[in-house]
């Protein structure tokens, strides 16, 4: 169990708790919700140790192994497989203890270390790194190649991947879903529900903190408040709390409202002196219940388009994707992604753009926001449109020495230059009262955008977007950065507007809230998705079970495609001189892979089923001399393989 009792912590001046008691139970999950700022990553601070507690006690069980995602980027020419492998912590002590053992020749310290290495999954390590890798998004192909041939997105995929990878009793997630497509984000849901430990998370997407927590702990006020149930069943019970609350703070103001006036018209009077002070000290004395003074919430609006053409867009035997690179060969064709897309978007309709990881999503979005060119097809624009779009790398579009009045004086001067100012307001004046609508108030205007956190960026964002007084809003992934509250300010704005929404999102409760119908990018294609989102996400578990499916099937032909080349490689032939030798050695490695193979097995279940100090050692060591003898095999077996067919061609 973990305890805070009358914590006190800070960090810096800010105090980010203040004698704040609660307690955690193994095997619970629990969402740790807050206000951006509230102090929920501190308190991880405090959990993993890089921050110590200024007063108070607090107790996290000694034998507890703790696992959480990095947040630094990762830096290495590792394979992926290689790199998820060594988040397992308890794999890579059991290994280092086995090298140590084996320098010492000590029996005993031998034999405890090689069952230990056999108890920590060395076996499958690969197979349970792999299925994490490909389970967050990646493709087959991907799984040897470098970390750092990945974009910064899918390095912190990764780096999440590594933290399931260790074995824990506490896991800590700090917005796990930032980076996830709505795949991968159903996949993880799927995990983490099987999870035998206790867990924290924090995050800002309320269907995922529903599928996967069963406690919600609020950090308000330097306070902790724990709430049984998800962030659904939080939201109801803080709901009646609040109003309980109030009515006890209206109650409460009548009775001081109506000491105070008999303090007013008595307390002159000798005969009531007495009376009067006793009641200025019950009023002195009366708990002051804090009135619930809501902090101002984010919100904001869409101005009415100035006008709505009706299609917006047409899209005819389209094809879109992306050129071939400037330096690729000439006559090099581009790359195809979706095609024969013939479609029209109507005025006011409300899409949500479906479809797994690398289907297309994407490219549809930029390609009708102008930002690519179709490769072929018609595309018609309805006259008057005006499209206001909002990219997943938006936020690194902006430029981060300069700060929020100069992004809209920059963007006045480029709309200007288009001719589409249509009635928006663009002295710096009111270029200043409309950041403030966006929060951005005070000395923010001349904050650096380089300075801001991701949520103050998208909100900079939003606000050049409402801006334009757009007829089309094209917006892919709009929430990365953006938290409960403005979330749901975001979903009340897309309600409230009047123009055509095109939605891609891993955020169900904004896609639920906003979208009224479904388009499926899949296999090369755009069609109607007939269901729900329910239905969707059963359909993303069944395509990730085919998925595994086919890669085992891939697996399998290709070890037959192995088996029979080293037959046919084995076998007597009509070959020139120099390859005689090649097959000759190629048959001897294929024997004694074989005879290494069926050693490997007997000598597993001896160190699972022996007692004795001296057979485990002596097992562990044969074991580990196997594996590194059949490793350098399988090597040798592959420049075999090449030598001949170059040989044979």
């Amino acid at each position: 169990m973990i305890t805070l009792k009358n914590v006190v912590l800070r960090r810096g001046a800010k105090v980010i708790l203040d004698s704040a008691s609660i307690s955690l139970n193994p095997s619970e999950k629990i969402g740790l919700v807050g206000r951006n700022g509230a102090g929920k990553s501190s308190l991880f601070a405090m959990l993993n140790g890089t921050l110590h507690e200024d007063g108070g006690e607090y107790y996290i069980p000694a034998q507890w192994r703790m696992a959480q995602v990095a947040q630094d980027m990762p830096e290495t020419e590792q394979s992926a497989t290689s790199y998820v492998i060594e988040g397992d912590i308890v794999l890579l002590a059991a290994q280092a203890e086995v090298d140590v053992a084996d320098a010492s020749g000590d029996g005993d310290r031998m034999a405890h270390a090689y069952m230990n290495l056999y108890d920590s999954g060395a076996h499958d390590a690969p197979a349970r790194a792999q299925a994490l890798i490909l389970g967050l998004g990646f493709k087959l192909s991907e799984l040897d190649n470098p970390v750092n041939s990945f974009s910064g997105g899918w390095r912190m995929r990764l780096q999440l991947a590594r933290a399931l990878m260790c074995p824990s009793d506490l896991l800590l997630l700090d917005e796990p879903t930032n980076h996830l497509d709505l795949d991968a984000l159903v996949w993880l849901e799927a995990w983490l529900k099987r999870y035998q430990g206790t867990m924290l998370v924090i995050s800002h997407d309320r269907e995922f903190l529903d599928a996967v927590t069963d406690v919600t702990v609020h950090i308000e006020s330097a306070k902790l408040t724990r709430y049984g149930g998800n962030y659904s069943k939080f939201e109801d019970l803080r709901a009646e709390q609040m109003a309980l609350q109030q009515g006890a703070f209206n109650k409460q103001q009548d009775k001081i409202a109506h000491l105070q006036k008999f303090i007013a018209r008595f307390k002159a009077k000798a005969s009531k002196a007495k009376q009067a002070q006793s009641r200025v000290k019950a009023l002195d004395r009366m708990e002051k219940i804090a009135p619930l003074l809501a902090e101002a919430d984010f919100t904001f609006e869409f101005k009415e388009p100035a006008n709505l053409p009706n299609p917006m867009l047409s899209m005819q035997n389209a094809y879109f994707g992306y050129p071939a690179p400037e330096d690729a060969p000439e006559g090099t064709p581009p790359t195809v992604i979706v095609q024969n897309v013939s479609k029209s978007v109507l005025a006011g309709q409300r899409i949500g753009i479906l479809g797994a990881n690398g289907q297309g999503k994407s490219t549809l979005v930029k390609t009708v926001a102008r930002a690519l060119a179709p490769i072929s097809g018609e595309m018609l624009e309805g006259k008057g449109l005006n499209i206001g779009y909002f990219a997943q790398q938006e936020l690194d579009v902006l430029r981060p020495a300069d700060n929020p009045l100069e992004h809209m004086i920059r963007l006045v001067k480029e709309v200007t230059a288009a001719g589409k100012i249509s009635g928006q307001q663009t002295r710096e004046q009111d270029l200043r009262s409309f950041l403030g609508q966006f929060n951005f108030g005070g000395d923010m205007v001349k904050q650096t955008v380089g300075s801001m956190s991701g949520g103050e960026k998208a909100r900079l964002v939003l606000c050049m977007i409402v801006w334009q007084r757009p007829n089309l809003l094209l917006l892919d992934e709009p929430t990365n950065h953006l938290d409960l509250a403005t979330r749901e300010a975001l979903s009340m704005a897309l309600n409230e507007f009047e123009g055509t929404v095109m939605l891609v999102s891993h955020d169900r409760a904004l896609l639920r809230a906003v979208c009224d119908e479904f388009w499926m990018v899949s296999h090369g294609g755009v069609a109607p998705f007939d269901g729900d989102l329910d239905d969707y996400q059963r359909y993303l578990l069944d395509e990730a079970k085919r998925q595994r499916d086919e890669a085992k099937k891939s697996a399998n032909a290709a070890a037959s495609q192995a088996a029979t080349a080293v037959k046919a490689a084995a076998a007597p032939a009509k070959s020139s001189d120099s390859v005689k030798p090649l097959k000759k050695e190629l048959d001897k490695v294929d024997q004694q892979m074989k005879a290494l193979t069926a050693e490997r097995q007997p000598l597993e279940a001896k160190l699972a089923a022996t007692t004795v100090a001296a057979d485990m050692a002596q097992a562990g060591k044969r074991l580990k001399a196997v594996d590194a003898e059949l490793q350098q095999l399988e090597e040798r077996w592959l420049e075999l393989t090449d030598q001949i067919e170059t040989a044979t061609a």
